[in-house]
């Protein structure tokens, strides 16, 4: 995964160019106490440079968003009805999905992720609670349609599959790409390095350090995997870019910032800096 093959994958833009053009992301996150985590997943599709994001929570998160990410569009739901009915709509606004961070495991949480994995078949990244609520209903994962990249840490894959993390830290490319094959997915498997596999070959990734081992720096992975599903990226590609930029920014946040002061936030700020070559070239 060299940095100029990396980079030269970023998305072009043009000089006449608008919003619509760089994908609409619709982030499904957040959850009482946990607004954080929706932040940092529709901050992270922004400065990736998706062209919108629609950040999809319960009303009680509503002020601290607004106030937080002014540029994030929001919808907010109090009851199961309203949560449906906005749901159906902000469907037909997506291009992609993202699904699980500080999502909770509720009754309204599981059927977010049943009507996200029944009825959306463009692209979509399910992480987090998306994937524990997933461990318990592979069914799903077996019936979905559509290009899925599923991003858990091993934990969340030890859920997911039943083997031991022991198993699972064994061999992680090849855990990876034996879960891609089976359910017809992308799957990054988190750890240091990790490991992004398709049914049709494995990737290790090259950049990132134990800074990154913090909370919320998922969130902003999957944000930044969205960011790039929107703007028409393959999913393959997408989560491959998506891991390197990832690291790369942590690897720039830690030059400045130092290892231990590493935050989520960091990541996100450092983003611009991480594809800069790439827009340059």
């Amino acid at each position: 995964m060299e940095e100029k093959i990396m980079l030269d994958m970023l998305p072009k833009r043009t000089a006449r160019s608008h919003k619509g053009i760089y994908g609409k992301v619709l982030c499904i996150a957040g959850s009482k106490n946990m607004a954080g985590a929706a932040y940092l997943c529709g901050y992270a599709a922004l400065r990736t440079g998706a062209g919108m994001v629609r950040i999809f929570t319960p009303e009680a998160n509503r002020i601290i968003l607004q106030t937080l990410l002014p540029e994030a569009i929001m919808t907010t739901y109090e009851d199961r009805d309203s949560m449906l009915e906005q749901l159906t709509e902000a469907f037909s606004w997506a291009d992609t999905v993202a699904i699980g961070p500080g999502l909770g495991k509720s009754d309204n949480s599981a059927v977010l992720l049943e009507q996200v994995m029944k009825k959306w078949n463009h692209p979509m990244v399910v992480d987090a609670d998306g994937l524990n609520l997933l461990a318990e209903r592979m069914e799903l994962l077996e019936q979905h349609e559509g290009p899925l990249i599923v991003t858990p840490h091993v934990g969340e894959f030890s859920r997911l599959t039943g083997l031991t993390m022991k198993e699972i830290s064994e061999n992680i490319p090849g855990q990876a790409q034996a879960f891609a094959k089976a359910y017809h997915c992308i799957c990054v498997l988190k750890d240091a390095p990790s490991a992004i596999g398709d049914p049709d070959r494995v990737t290790v990734n090259t950049t990132g350090n134990n800074g990154m081992s913090t909370a919320g720096s998922g969130d902003v992975l999957t944000g930044i995997i969205a960011g790039l599903l929107g703007q028409r990226m393959d999913a393959e590609d997408a989560a491959r870019l998506g891991v390197w930029l990832h690291g790369r920014a942590g690897d720039l946040a830690a030059e400045r910032e130092g290892t231990y002061g590493l935050l989520a936030r960091h990541l996100i700020e450092y983003l611009p800096q991480a594809m800069r070559k790439g827009e340059e070239s």
